[in-house]
């Protein structure tokens, strides 16, 4: 008995569908070179910024991993992205050349699934660096993409923004051996990483963990913060161009500097629009940058478009604010 057409015709869109899927789980793989254990670059060495199990640990079912995306490429380039974090460190990158004193700690993005961690992390301290200014990557606890519902921004997951606040404490802690101005500490964010330097320097005043050591006698109140196309900033209810609660800004958020595009499909810039409001109302000097493009996650990467000159712009701020004026001693 000859199978009907329609069983065949069936049985090959079967088989196509196989054959796409196949595809499309080869081109991830090779778009994605999937590694464990990331260590910064050579010459820094990562310190775990808890002396023991973490506040509030989550059980993770896979272990850290790293992966080069070759395929969505920033300025032309692939780009670096950590996943399933549990055990967060931070990296010091030296001030080269003569020391300003002034020390900032990193926040990559990534959503508060994953961080990306040399386009908005390591390339950043590299930068801040060839400035004079201490660099500190902090590597917050993220849990992968879909692993836990509630993960995200505060109050969704208290982890991130407690290992923001403990990150603070132990630069401060350090300052003396590390040739910083404690009174110079300052946090820079990018996406999710720009929602934790908002959230870190309007949760300061009470940290959301028992304290550990004498780094968490330290402030944990940045004196400055750079937030750049931040995400998560806007009230989640159909009041979409009103401040998230749970960034409460008062008069004693420090200093800020925000950068937007106006053609940022990622989280628009009403992120920043509504923060800046909150902040200017609130009285605390406050700088935004809203280009028109410019789009999300460029970082530092040079393009054509005049956003890419943003680094200029914070370091004139910096200096402005007091924050760059004085030089230590080489």
């Amino acid at each position: 008995m000859r199978p009907s057409l329609t069983c065949f015709s069936l049985g090959q869109k079967r088989l196509r569908s196989i054959l796409i899927a196949a595809c499309a789980l080869a081109a991830a793989v090779h778009c994605l070179d999937v590694e464990a254990d990331w260590q910064p670059p050579e010459g820094h060495t990562q310190m775990p910024i808890w002396p023991s199990a973490p506040p509030d640990s989550r059980p993770m079912t896979a272990s850290e991993t790293f992966a080069r995306d070759n395929a969505h490429l920033v300025a032309g380039k692939p780009w670096v992205h950590v996943d399933n974090v549990s055990k967060p460190t931070i990296t010091r990158f030296e001030p080269q050349g003569k020391n300003t004193g002034a020390a900032v700690v990193v926040y990559p993005g990534g959503g508060y699934w994953l961080l990306a961690i040399d386009l908005e992390g390591t390339e950043v301290c590299d930068w801040l660096a060839s400035k004079g200014i201490t660099a500190v990557l902090l590597k917050y606890r993220v849990p992968g993409k879909g692993k836990f519902p509630k993960s995200g921004p505060y109050p969704n997951s208290a982890e991130a923004l407690q290992d923001a606040q403990r990150a603070i404490g132990l630069v401060r802690l350090h300052a003396p051996e590390w040739q910083i101005d404690p009174h110079r500490v300052g946090v820079l964010g990018f996406s999710a990483g720009g929602h934790l330097a908002a959230a870190v320097s309007t949760h300061f005043d009470k940290r959301l963990y028992p304290a550990v050591d004498d780094a968490d006698k330290e402030s944990c109140r940045p004196d400055f913060a750079i937030a750049v196309y931040p995400g998560h900033m806007l009230e989640n209810t159909s009041k979409d161009s009103e401040l998230n609660p749970f960034v409460p800004v008062t008069n004693t958020v420090p200093p800020t500097f925000l950068v937007h595009a106006e053609d940022d499909n990622m989280y628009d810039a009403r992120n920043s629009l509504v923060y800046y409001a909150a902040l200017k109302k609130a009285g605390v000097p406050t700088e935004m940058h809203l280009y028109p493009h410019g789009g999300h996650s460029f970082g530092l990467r040079p393009t054509d478009e005049p956003i890419t000159h943003w680094p200029e712009l914070a370091e004139t701020w910096l200096k402005k604010i007091g924050m760059l004026s004085q030089a230590s001693k080489d």
